[in-house]
């Protein structure tokens, strides 16, 4: 029997790939340091609970590797891991820019929609943009979906978008009305079902298809057989609904499914 599965992952390795058991495995040579970010559901400094937090967890238990956790604010994740002072971070969508300096292992895929004030006078993204009176809230350092970033980038050179380094603060100034509008997913939902943030805002949707996020690995930290092995047990965690699992502590049965199955 030991020869036949010998046999087979010969087999698989000429014809170019292998099961996921027959994947190499990551190294467990160094202790791992992994970010993760103070983003409503992924993670909350308060509760010290998140999607990606059970997501870390769970990659080391799989691994078998030491991952030291810290948090810290979107906009520095992505220069550690730049740098290649940071291995991982999780919850990540590419680009053109981060593409040269990290590799990714998707996990979820989601949505972005804009959170506007009531009495903005705006029914779409088009209404915001043309007023330019309005101002967007933003977290330093995030990307988002194709229709989003534009409106980032355009709102950006009027001088119309300011910027946090997390999520609480941009409620609070968009409930004062010095921005009119920020930018949210699905772990934002259980703060805009506050009644004082349902009370002032509506939710405007872009048209952009779901946007894929994944972990995130610094391509000077990791070889790339060790990213491959790393995105092995991302893979293998979708597979045998671990993801989805994670993902219905925090949603329903329904959206927890289509984040995870794309």
């Amino acid at each position: 029997m030991r020869g036949a599965a010998l046999f087979l992952v010969l087999v698989w390795a000429c014809l170019g790939w292998a099961p996921a058991w027959a994947a190499e495995r990551p190294e467990c040579d160094r202790p791992f340091t992994l970010a993760l970010h103070d983003h409503g559901l992924l993670y909350s400094t308060q509760t010290g609970e998140g999607i990606d937090k059970d997501v870390a967890d769970e990659l080391a238990r799989r691994s078998g590797c030491k991952i030291s956790i810290s948090v810290m604010p979107r906009a520095r994740i992505w220069q550690l891991v730049e740098s290649g002072a940071l291995d991982f971070s999780l919850s990540g969508i590419t680009n053109e820019v981060r593409d040269r300096f990290a590799a990714f292992g998707w996990y979820f895929s989601n949505k972005y929609y804009l959170l506007v004030r009531k009495d903005a006078g705006v029914q779409n993204v088009a209404d915001f943009e043309r007023q330019p009176g309005l101002k967007l809230g933003v977290i330093r350092g995030f990307r988002y979906s194709a229709t989003a970033n534009r409106l980032v980038d355009a709102l950006e050179s009027a001088h119309r978008v300011i910027y946090s380094t997390s999520l609480d603060p941009l409620y609070q100034i968009l409930l004062d009305n010095q921005v009119q509008a920020m930018i949210i997913e699905p772990f934002d939902y259980p703060a805009i079902e506050s009644a004082k943030v349902r009370e002032h805002t509506m939710i405007v949707e872009f048209d952009d298809p779901s946007v894929p996020h994944g972990l995130i690995m610094s391509k000077k930290a990791l070889s790339p057989a060790q990213q491959q092995a790393w995105r092995a047990l991302i893979d293998g965690m979708r597979a045998d609904g671990t993801t989805q699992r994670i993902f219905e502590k925090y949603f329903n049965r329904e959206l927890a499914r289509a984040m995870t199955q794309f």
